[in-house]
């Protein structure tokens, strides 16, 4: 491998490589949620992208080693919420694994299709998910919308160089 003028050596792939990329790459915030016999399962997730506007359709990555996979690999719904700048201590709780996800402070209720709605969020959808593509050590999750509601009220929250940030003009 030569360096190229002007730059920095180039690594060859590796995880390591993909995190380091992808810490200067600022992300929305959100957390996806689903509900089983056991109860309400979530996660926050970096990776929510809207896929296509006829039909509504989102997607995300989800670990196969991830707590909330075999939820998600059987569930018929998810509910994805977008974040606030407020909500920094929600995305630390969805996001640390062996935590009381769904325990006092998180303030939620059973939405539509059983899924676990989240409170003051800036925005939230019910999806039903139509494909689980397999993507090396995750899942992608294709979802339809089934329906939401977008009138949350803040700013969003960010992920950016391994930490949740606000919004900045």
């Amino acid at each position: 491998m030569t360096a190229l003028p002007g730059l920095s050596t180039p690594q060859l792939a590796s995880p390591a490589l993909l995190r380091s990329v992808f810490r200067q790459h600022a992300a929305g915030v959100a957390v996806i949620t689903a509900q089983s016999g056991g109860g309400p399962v979530g996660f926050t997730a970096t990776s929510l992208t809207s896929v296509s506007a006829e039909p509504p359709m989102i997607s995300f990555g989800v670990g196969t080693r991830a707590s909330s996979w075999p939820v998600i690999s059987e569930t018929e719904y998810v509910g994805v919420h977008i974040l606030g700048e407020h909500q920094r201590e929600l995305a630390d709780t969805f996001a640390r694994s062996g935590a009381d996800r769904f325990g006092a402070p998180t303030g939620w209720r059973e939405g539509p299709e059983g899924v676990p709605v989240l409170d003051d969020v800036l925005a939230w959808l019910v999806c039903r998910i139509v494909a689980r593509v397999p993507a090396g050590d995750h899942r992608l999750i294709l979802a339809e919308v089934v329906l939401g509601d977008p009138s949350g009220a803040g700013r969003p929250l960010l992920y950016h160089q391994g930490r949740f940030n606000g919004l900045r003009d």
